[in-house]
């Protein structure tokens, strides 16, 4: 997906705060962070939606690499929240599948 900006991350063509990699994910600092911990974790394969992951060995490598992500942001302990927007009414504005890992605070409910 030459137009997709998470895809062009995975290719090294843009250079985000990577805070984890491994062979299916990349990880990164959000640019415009809701928490003061705010990562997100994607697939290193263009997934447009949680709608098309429909591959559960990459689902199970994106779930461990938010485990990964949040114990190594300090997070595991005190807790944090995962979320997968989907589509535009779930908020979603980039369509490549993202995990966010959002700590660092009490973080209240219903977000939003």
């Amino acid at each position: 997906m030459s137009e997709c900006i998470f895809c062009k991350m995975v290719a090294g063509e843009i250079q985000p705060e990577v805070v984890y990699e491994d062979a299916h994910t990349l990880a990164f600092r959000d640019l415009h962070p809701q928490a003061p911990t705010h990562l997100l974790v994607i697939p290193k394969v263009h997934v447009a939606t949680l709608n098309d992951l429909d591959d559960l060995s990459l689902s199970g490598n994106l779930l461990s690499a938010v485990r990964v992500v949040a114990q190594q942001a300090g997070l595991a302990e005190s807790g944090y929240r995962t979320v997968i927007n989907c589509n535009r009414d779930g908020g979603q504005e980039v369509y490549h599948l993202h995990v966010h890992v959002l700590g660092g605070r009490k973080l209240s409910w219903p977000p939003g």
